[in-house]
């Protein structure tokens, strides 16, 4: 609470400062502007220390955290990403992690809902697993707290991959290549569901978003994007109150709000049904890669990004569990383009991931 209370505070010393460079930068496109340097004149004569305070709270990490549990190691990884990839981890030897989780889609699957065992389309989307490894609890509704849980549950979930943890491991013993394999990676361990998810999710946590354009903006380089996403930054901060949920290097809060889609759904609330807010309440996913990972919100129903600002600017339904901080807001269509074009600037040229040979 003590964070959370000082980044408001730091936030609401830089406002003024962003609106004003917003204020500016809007005035200087209309006058036809045709490149970056009025908003950067503009930026110049503001306090730097007002917004080097703002962009400090999105500078990446240094690291990627691993949990002392299972910390990393290359040959638990190498061995996880085997895993990952590898259909056999399936009832039917169709489905793996990657199929719903691609590097293809931003580690997501591109569909509106997941498919899962016998081509049954599931009742959410996929998630993206990018910088999953900064994650505190797992899935739009929260039932995993780690990602070690995370990576068994649609393992073993019927409509998913539908293959119970018993047959799992009788299948990967069946498969001569797979023991020493966990033997080098767990110091001599076998093959069990422990270490299944262990070397899965450790893999997983290696999967960060690049250094994208908005990352070398923060750190000085004013080219590195546009006026009209320079303008959306402070939007996003500021009038847009996009940061109330969508805060810190990985745009999320890691919280869970309902946002006043129209669905059934009541996500967390199924396991927290006295708690009110809770009812059709979604974890807030992060912003990395987010032009990537279309269609959007847990039942895909959204399209692009224009459609999600006009659903964040109507404020979406009003019923007793929508987040309080989901309220109509008088954003222009100018204003909803400049957010868009700042979310343009989270998404980075990722390496490309090489598909695994697998053991036989």
């Amino acid at each position: 609470m003590q964070f959370l209370l000082s980044r408001s505070r730091r936030l609401r010393a830089a406002t003024g400062a962003m609106m004003a460079v917003a204020a500016a930068a809007a005035s200087s496109t209309v006058s036809g502007a045709p490149d970056d340097k009025p908003i950067a004149a503009v930026a110049e004569a503001v306090p730097d220390a007002s917004i080097a305070k703002l962009k400090a709270e999105y500078r990446r990490p240094g690291s990627i955290p691993f949990p002392k549990e299972n910390p990393y190691t290359a040959t638990k990884a190498s061995l996880g990403k085997k895993l990952y990839f590898d259909t056999r981890l399936s009832a039917a030897n169709v489905l793996s992690c990657a199929s719903c989780h691609s590097p293809a889609y931003a580690w997501g699957d591109g569909q509106p809902r997941g498919v899962g065992h016998g081509m049954k389309q599931l009742a959410r989307r996929s998630p993206s697993i990018v910088n999953a490894a900064f994650g505190q609890i797992f899935m739009w509704d929260g039932r995993a707290a780690s990602l070690e849980e995370q990576a068994l549950g649609p393992i073993k979930t019927d409509v998913e991959m539908n293959l119970p943890v018993e047959q799992l491991i009788e299948r990967l013993k069946a498969i001569p290549e797979y023991s020493p394999l966990f033997q080098s990676a767990f110091a001599g361990g076998g093959i069990s569901p422990d270490n299944i998810a262990k070397a899965i999710a450790t893999y997983e946590r290696t999967v960060v978003s690049g250094r994208a354009p908005f990352d070398a903006w923060i750190e000085g380089d004013e080219k590195a994007i546009s006026a009209d996403a320079k303008r959306g930054f402070a939007l996003f901060n500021t009038k847009a109150a996009c940061t109330q949920c969508h805060s810190g290097w990985n745009f999320t809060d890691d919280s869970f709000h309902d946002i006043g889609l129209p669905d059934a759904d009541i996500g967390r609330g199924k396991f927290l049904p006295g708690v009110v807010k809770m009812q059709h309440a979604f974890k807030t996913p992060g912003l990395r890669e987010i032009s990537r990972r279309a269609p959007y919100m847990h039942d895909g129903s959204v399209p692009t990004l224009e459609a999600v600002m006009d659903h964040y600017r109507d404020g979406g339904i009003d019923r007793p569990s929508r987040s309080a901080q989901m309220k109509p807001i008088a954003l222009s269509k100018q204003e909803q383009a400049d957010v868009i074009a700042f979310m343009r600037t989270l998404t980075s040229e990722m390496d490309p991931t090489t598909v695994p040979s697998l053991p036989r």
